[in-house]
């Protein structure tokens, strides 16, 4: 076992520990962009499906669209089936969705593929939908919120949705980006997953470089501000 591995195994448990975010008899639907941080998640699930307390059932969905071709998918598939993950793929019409006038934008395929996610697991029995946001994309969040929403609010590690019985979780809250392409570049899968062509332009992209700028990239600032948002004095806000 590589020390990157080691690292992203041990961020992840204490995740799922620290949150309870995994529990005994829990059927849990990884959303598969084909991305490093998705497919670095379904590692770590399976992994932790192996050796940990808890049993638990888990399979990975992967959302084709028509705006992005760029996922490889056999190798993605391979990957998953190396790692005995189960693979499924659905494919809905982002762009064909967009009302006239309105233009692809990344709110809007979020919206749609979480839409589909929530969908799938409510009809195949899943209870979690596992995300692979990290640390740095709650970070970003936060920042996001505060500047361009006036509100203090971002991605909690663990969400449970009020109509849906569904509960959202964030097994890579506690893992760095750079410690996640570590992982990726480890197990030889970092130039064959996805990139959205969507994303290298977007305000997330400006709030990233803002940050790093402030942080000087700094992961201890990152995790001092990432816990910050658990030490919250009402008394010294408006």
């Amino acid at each position: 076992m590589g020390n990157a591995e080691k690292v992203l195994l041990k961020l992840v448990s204490k995740a799922v520990w620290d949150y309870g975010m995994i529990r005994e008899g829990d059927r849990v639907l990884i959303a598969a962009s084909g991305g490093k941080d998705s497919t670095s998640l379904a590692f770590a699930l399976a992994e932790r499906s192996r050796y940990s307390n808890e049993h638990f059932e888990f399979a990975a969905l992967h959302i084709a669209s028509d705006f992005c071709n760029c996922c490889k998918k056999a190798k993605l598939e391979a990957l998953f089936s190396s790692w005995n993950v189960p693979y499924s793929e659905l494919f809905v019409p982002v762009i064909g969705r967009l009302k006239p006038g309105k233009t692809m934008n990344c709110y809007w395929c979020s919206t749609q593929r979480r839409t589909e996610l929530i969908k799938y697991a409510t009809e195949h029995g899943f209870n979690k939908i596992a995300l692979g946001h990290h640390l740095d994309d709650i970070i970003e969040t936060l920042f996001m919120n505060m500047m361009l929403k006036s509100e203090i609010s971002t991605m909690p590690p663990v969400m449970a949705y009020e109509k849906y019985p569904v509960t959202i979780i964030r097994p890579l809250a506690l893992v760095e980006e750079r410690q996640i392409l570590a992982f990726a570049e480890e197990k030889g899968f970092g130039r064959a997953v996805c990139t959205c062509p969507y994303g290298r332009n977007s305000k997330r992209r400006d709030i990233r470089k803002r940050i790093e700028a402030l942080t000087g990239g700094s992961g201890d600032t990152k995790r001092n501000i990432f816990e910050s948002m658990k030490h919250v004095k009402d008394g010294y806000l408006t």
